[in-house]
């Protein structure tokens, strides 16, 4: 969808607000300001890792001229490299801060003397809360929050926050929560998650994922397992800090519900397969899922139907945006491979277990409802049948895509809209 159709689009739909016309060229005061970020969670995970991207590529579009340094919250050589292929320019500083609120390295310390504000990026939470502490402490310039969900609320958030010259949520629930506790103003608004802005992609790899597996563009879809609680203690070392209690409660979870829910989307899987003959690529998004794929998802398929299913190892956000750019349509129990499927026009089914926080609110916000399903209340039939109605009817899928992107870009220009009122104040 070009820039005028997706303006007639928008128009069209009675979702542009006056803030949206204020298109792709909003900028600081200032001609060059510096930007200090924190953003990068972990790199066991593509939709931690995918974040960092996608705030890059929204800082670039909206505010071409700054500088920007990432204060990359963990060391990750994996994630890293990857960022600095697509972004040779970008300044990654490390560092933590300690009980006092002071930067302990030197990089840091010169970042918070050059850098004209702090943006807290995308994530699950106010991962960075500290960060902001000391900022706001050792500096006092301004500082946001861009695309996170907030859950819990206790008194040192919220006095860590209050001071923000904007709060902007990936999803609307969190506005409300903000509410609840007593944070509210035309400086709170709804942005989705910045993964939707990633443009990064590793086509070449995608290639020669997709000829040695004899796969067919738009002929496949991809698939994601996931356990209702991240088993952590399995990922990092010295079991994570994990007491034994809290171990076999988070184990006991996951294998009670493990089956039912991987069962429903196997049945989707055979009937997609038995009705296309297309092959079905199983990944994962974070690196425990690679160890489970093959008892929940593949085991227990049908033997006509196993011969139809590739797997995939571990990779990075860009070679998954490469793939699922060419799939047919992307189901995942977790969050981040849909939207990394939706920025790249796929339509994508979000099975969402009650475990994994209000972030899920944010498919519903954005008009993607008919492709969200709460896995408790849902049956197999309902996923299957929906699945095969969209490749009944691909282009009124694709449409739902554009349709979906559509609203996250006219929320983008509305926060950016606000971002630019707050800095040139």
């Amino acid at each position: 969808m070009n820039s005028q159709s997706r303006r007639d689009f928008i128009k069209k739909t009675g979702v542009l607000t006056a803030a949206a016309w204020m298109f792709d060229h909003m900028v600081f005061a200032k001609s060059n300001p510096t930007i200090l970020f924190v953003s990068g969670w972990q790199d066991v995970n593509i939709g931690d890792i995918a974040h960092t991207p996608g705030l890059i590529a929204l800082l670039k579009k909206r505010l071409p001229k700054s500088r920007l340094i990432l204060w990359k919250k963990s060391k990750s050589e994996l994630a890293e490299g990857m960022l600095k292929k697509h972004y040779p320019d970008l300044e990654i500083i490390h560092g933590q801060v300690n009980k006092e609120k002071e930067p302990q390295s030197d990089e840091v310390k010169k970042a918070f003397a050059e850098a004209d504000f702090f943006l807290h990026g995308s994530g699950p939470s106010v991962v960075a809360a500290d960060y902001l502490d000391s900022w706001q402490s050792q500096t006092k310039k301004p500082f946001g929050i861009f695309g996170v969900t907030i859950q819990d609320i206790s008194p040192d958030l919220k006095r860590i926050i209050q001071n923000a010259s904007f709060i902007f949520t990936r999803e609307t629930a969190s506005i409300q929560k903000l509410k609840e506790a007593g944070l509210e103003g035309k400086h709170i608004a709804f942005a989705p998650d910045a993964t939707f802005a990633m443009d990064i992609q590793d086509k070449p790899k995608a290639a020669q994922f997709i000829k040695d597996n004899q796969l067919v563009d738009r002929k496949f879809i991809c698939v994601i397992p996931r356990l209702r609680r991240t088993p952590y203690y399995k990922i990092r070392p010295n079991n994570a800090g994990w007491s034994d209690e809290r171990i076999k409660e988070v184990d006991e979870l996951n294998d009670k519900w493990k089956e039912l829910d991987h069962a429903k989307l196997r049945e989707a899987m055979t009937a997609w397969v038995r009705k296309t003959k297309g092959k079905i690529v199983v990944c994962p998004e974070m690196t425990y899922q690679v160890d489970i794929m093959d008892e929940l998802l593949i085991n227990k398929l049908p033997d006509d139907v196993k011969p139809h299913i590739v797997k995939h190892a571990y990779w990075l956000p860009d070679e998954a945006a490469s793939l699922y750019a060419r799939a047919h349509a992307v189901l995942s129990f977790e969050c981040h491979s849909p939207i990394i499927a939706a920025a790249n026009g796929t339509p994508c089914f979000y099975l969402r277990q009650p475990e994994d926080t209000i972030k899920g609110q944010m498919y519903y916000d954005l008009g993607l409802a008919d492709w969200t399903f709460e896995i408790e209340q849902t049956t197999a039939k309902q996923i299957t049948d929906r699945l095969l109605g969209i490749t009944d009817h691909y282009e009124a899928a694709l449409k739902q895509v554009a349709m979906a992107n559509a609203k996250v870009k006219v929320r983008y220009d509305a926060t950016f809209t606000i971002m630019n009122d707050k800095l040139n104040a």
